[in-house]
């Protein structure tokens, strides 16, 4: 927002000698001068804004600047509401990993994906642990296994050096979609 009310020039600020104005409703004004454009903006209590700087003549318009930069920032915080960033979470774990350590990491991304992050399960090997990479996709094929319900799996297993790694990206849970459309079916049969 603060990007383009720098960029528009207002009032003194226009630089060019003649304009073509464009009215409070849209309508075209028509080429004139910039003190005659000014001018038609004082009487009118608006601003002169120029909205197309590049165009020959440069296009300007016949609005009320201050309410103009409100109207911008209010469509800019109401599409920034809308938007969540999904952030890569990263849960680390050796090959030795207990289950019930495991399980406990496998809550923690279930929580992580269903605030709609997405989640890096990653599988670190040290000296002969690098022998058997199987542990490790063993582990990590568990895992998504557990998280099939609410998770897809957007990168499968890869080895990168000593670090065995997968993504998984938060997927629309199957259960709730298969029992919205059989309670659809009950209720056409009691009707």
């Amino acid at each position: 927002m603060q990007a383009i009310a720098r960029e528009l020039r207002v009032n003194e600020r226009i630089r060019a000698r003649e304009v073509l104005v464009i009215g409070v409703t849209g309508e075209r004004l028509g080429v004139m001068t910039l003190p005659q454009a000014l001018e038609l903006a004082r009487e009118n209590d608006l601003d002169l804004v120029e909205v197309a700087p590049t165009a020959v003549p440069p296009v300007c318009r016949l609005l009320d600047y201050g309410k103009f930069k409100y109207e911008q920032a209010k469509k800019e915080r109401e599409s920034r509401k809308g938007q969540h960033a999904s952030v890569l979470r990263e849960i680390r774990m050796r090959p030795k990993i207990d289950a019930h350590d495991l399980q406990m990491k496998a809550r923690n991304a279930e929580k992580f994906l269903k605030s709609g992050d997405k989640v890096k399960f990653t599988v670190m090997f040290r000296g002969r642990e690098m022998v058997h990479p199987e542990i490790g996709r063993e582990i990590l094929d568990r895992v998504s296994e557990q998280l099939k319900d609410i998770s897809v799996v957007e990168k499968p297993p890869n080895m990168e050096g000593r670090f065995l790694s997968t993504i998984l990206a938060p997927g629309h849970t199957r259960p709730a979609k298969e029992a919205a459309p059989a309670g659809q079916e009950q209720k056409s049969a009691q009707a």
